[in-house]
Order: C-alpha cells, then structure tokens, then sequence
C-alpha cells in the first residue's frame, strides 16, 4: 500500500512542477511590484509607492481610459449582438455554415484577424481610432458571447417559450419575458468575459488603434522595450487583479448556468 502511495506522490510531481512553471513568474512580479528598490531585481524593502506612482503617470492615465472606453463599449455590444446571434442560430437558422462563422473570429489568430480587420478599414477608408478599436473588439467578443449563450439555450425548456406564443404572446414578447430571463446567468458569464478579453487584448489592438490613442496593453509594451520596472509590475499586478476577479465571477456566473439546466 505504502508503495502504491509512493508512486502516485511520484506521478504528481510533473503536476505540481506545470504549475510551478506556470505561476511562479507571476507570483515573483506580484512580489516585486511592492519592492522599494528602483531595480526590479533586488529587494530593498516592502513599499507601497509604485502603486502610487501609477497615478501620476499620463500616459497610463490615458491609456487607462481608452481602454476602459473600449472595454465597456465592446461588452455592451458584444453582449447583444452575441446573444441575438445565438438565440437566432439555435431558434430560426439552424445551419452548420453560419454555425462555423459565428465562432470563426474566436478560432481565428489574433494576427489575422488584426490584419484582416487593418485591411478592411483601409478598404473602406476608415479613420483609426478607438471606434476601430471597438468594432474589432466587439467582433471577436461576439464569438464568445454566443457560444457561452448558446451552451445554455442548448438546455433551456422550449415547452415555456411555446406556452407562450400559445397564450398570445408575440416572438418579441416571448423573448423578453421567457427566453431572456432565462438566458440572463449565461448572458452575464458572456459578457464579464468579453469584457476581459478586451482588457487585456494587445495584438487587434495594435494594429487598428491610432497612435494618438493607445490603449492599456500598447503603452505597457511601449514602456517594457525600455526594460521592466516596479511600476509596471504595479500595473500588471492591478491588471492581473481585476483579470481574475472577473473570471472568477464569470465562472460563478457559468456554474450557476449549468446547476440551472
């Protein structure tokens, strides 16, 4: 038994050392993003200034503010159009092409859908910006949004949504009273999820933006070509905070999804 014992401790070994190799460099830029020394390499004490010089940072500010701008933006449309896209392939068009190009800008790699997205706005001589930034960004939102809404129509009761069409209402009715509400922890788990996918995108980003108006992601690889700070591992540790407070909510969000199918 003690064997048996031993050789599964010894099978979780390359388990634990996956996450090691995972987490430990994140959890040293945690760690470092409190240092006091100005070199991100040595410790010279706990100190909470970098956080604080964040804030005196226009650029940061600025970049802060688009990406915030983009971020909330590319949810709320995202979130729409992904769920009447989801609700319309699985109610009215059932059809395996349409299926695989509404998950196509989620499979796609974030270079090509970057540059498919810079050329088409040439195509039609579209101005960069934040309002390019997002399109592309509610673009590839979408894909999520639907798919997560779709994993939970794919559960949902049709016989509540037929009571009520028989009882008079109508499909526009149906939907908001019926369909919606039922649909709304799948919504949400969608939508917390675009919203952190746009947060955090730099490739889309960088080639649809203009120079003028960069968001989060762009000014910190502006700063890292100069080498790696405290500041910036203050930032990415902000970043990482509310990256992972919100996929935990998300997740929460999706459970309560499935304990409702």
């Amino acid at each position: 038994m003690r064997d048996r014992s031993a050789r599964l401790g010894w099978l979780r070994l390359p388990f634990w050392l996956t996450y090691l190799f995972l987490y430990a460099p994140i959890a040293v830029l945690v760690i470092m993003s409190f240092n006091r020394a100005k070199t991100p390499y040595t410790w010279g004490g706990f100190s909470l200034d970098w956080y604080g010089r964040l804030a005196e940072n226009d650029s940061i500010r600025g970049g802060l503010v688009n990406t915030l701008i983009v971020a909330f933006g590319a949810t709320v449309l995202s979130t729409v159009l992904g769920t009447l896209l989801a609700v319309g392939l699985a109610r009215y068009t059932r059809s395996r092409l349409l299926d695989a190009l509404s998950t196509l800008p989620a499979i796609l790699p974030d270079l090509v859908l970057a540059i498919g997205l810079l050329v088409f706005y040439t195509a039609v001589k579209m101005t960069l910006g934040l309002h390019s930034v997002l399109i592309a960004h509610t673009v590839f939102g979408m894909a999520f949004v639907s798919a997560v809404v779709r994993a939970r129509l794919s559960h949902m009761d049709t016989s509540l949504e037929e009571a009520s069409r028989d009882l008079g209402a109508t499909p526009i009715t149906t939907f908001f009273t019926v369909t919606l509400p039922t649909l709304a922890p799948g919504v949400l788990a969608g939508a917390l999820l675009a919203f952190t996918l746009s947060l955090d995108e730099f490739v889309i980003a960088f080639f649809t933006a203009a120079p003028s108006e960069p968001t989060l992601p762009i000014v910190i690889y502006s700063m890292v070509r100069f080498g790696v700070t405290p500041e910036i591992n203050a930032l990415a540790t902000l970043l990482l905070a509310v990256s992972f407070t919100v996929v935990i909510v998300a997740q929460r969000m999706t459970r309560l999804t499935e304990a409702l199918k």
